[in-house]
C-alpha cells in the first residue's frame, strides 16, 4: 500500500542523504517501467510505498533527461530513448548496430516487412535497431523496446543459446505469462521448442507477443562463436506467413551469417 507519509518530509530526508535515495528511487522507477512496459503515478507509488507526489517528481526529472517517455494517449510512462542511447555506449553493441544497419536494410528492403535486431538485456530481449521495408504497413517503432524472451521469436533465439542454468534462472524470475491465447505458457513445451531452435538455426512465433504478429528469427554471433544477438523479420498475420515465404529463411540465416562475420565469426 502507498505510504501516507508527508511528501515534504520525504523530500527533507532525501535531501539530508546527499540525494542518495532519490537516485535508489529513480532506479526503482525505471526497473517497474522495465518490467511492467507502462505505469502510471498511482501504480507506481503503491507498489514503491511513497507519496504520489514524489513518484511524480521522480518521473519529471527522468522525463527530462528522456529516461522516461509519457504516453500522450494513455498519461501512462514508458522507457524513453535516452535508456537506449546509454546501452549504445558500450563499444560492443555499439559496433553491432553499426555493422547490422545495412544488412538490415537489405533484408527489410527485399522482403518489404519490418526487421529488428535484438539483444539481451537483464531478463529480456531489448530491440537496439530496426529496418522498415518500403511498403510496410508497419508504423509501430520496436527500438528500445523490452519483450518477452518466451514470447518472441528472437527471444526464444536468445533463450536457446543460455546455459541451462542461466536459462532456468530467468525463467524462474520471469515465468511464462500469456501475452495471447497462443503464447506458450508450458514450460516443457518451450524447452521443446528451443531445442528445435538450436537444431533448425531459427525460431518462429505465430501470434504468441501480439494477436495478428508473425515473426522469425535467427542467431548473430561474435568472433568466439557466442550469440550476441537475434535478427527478425516480422509482419501481419494477414499476409505474412515467415515458414512460407519463398527465400525467406535462407535470406534470413544469410543476413544473420553476414552480420556474424562482421562481428568476427568465421562460419564452421
Amino acid at each position: 500500500m502507498a505510504s501516507n507519509s508527508d511528501p515534504e518530509s520525504e523530500i527533507e530526508t532525501e535531501a539530508g542523504h546527499g540525494g542518495v535515495q532519490s537516485v535508489d528511487r529513480a532506479l526503482a522507477v525505471l526497473e517497474i517501467l522495465a518490467r511492467d512496459g507502462h505505469a502510471g503515478v498511482s501504480e507506481i507509488a503503491e507498489e514503491m510505498g511513497i507519496h504520489k507526489s514524489t513518484v511524480s517528481r521522480l518521473l519529471g526529472s527522468l522525463v527530462n533527461r528522456e529516461m522516461v517517455h509519457q504516453n500522450s494517449d494513455r498519461g501512462k510512462y514508458q522507457l524513453g530513448f535516452g535508456i537506449l542511447r546509454l546501452a549504445s555506449s558500450i563499444p560492443g553493441r555499439l559496433s553491432l548496430v553499426r555493422e547490422a544497419r545495412p544488412v538490415l536494410e537489405g533484408l527489410a528492403e527485399a522482403f518489404k516487412e519490418t526487421v529488428n535486431l535484438a539483444v539481451l538485456r537483464s531478463n529480456y530481449a531489448v530491440n537496439v535497431d530496426q529496418a522498415m521495408g518500403p511498403s510496410t504497413l508497419a508504423t509501430y517503432d520496436w527500438v528500445g523496446s523490452l519483450t518477452p524472451l518466451h514470447a518472441t521469436s528472437s527471444g526464444k533465439v536468445l533463450l536457446a543459446a543460455l546455459s541451462a542454468d542461466e536459462r532456468d534462472r530467468i525463467l524462474k524470475e520471469t515465468g511464462l505469462p500469456a501475452r495471447t491465447p497462443r503464447t506458450i505458457t508450458k514450460r516443457d513445451k518451450l524447452e521443446d521448442q528451443l531445442v528445435e531452435v538450436i537444431r533448425e538455426g531459427y525460431a518462429v512465433t505465430l501470434e504468441e507477443f501480439e494477436i495478428g504478429l508473425k515473426s522469425m528469427a535467427v542467431p548473430v554471433y561474435n568472433h568466439v562463436g557466442t550469440v550476441i544477438g537475434a535478427v527478425s523479420i516480422s509482419g501481419p498475420a494477414f499476409r505474412f506467413d515467415p515458414e512460407k515465404t519463398p527465400g525467406l529463411l535462407g535470406a534470413l540465416k544469410e543476413a544473420g551469417m553476414q552480420i556474424s562475420a562482421n562481428m568476427g565469426y568465421t562460419r564452421r
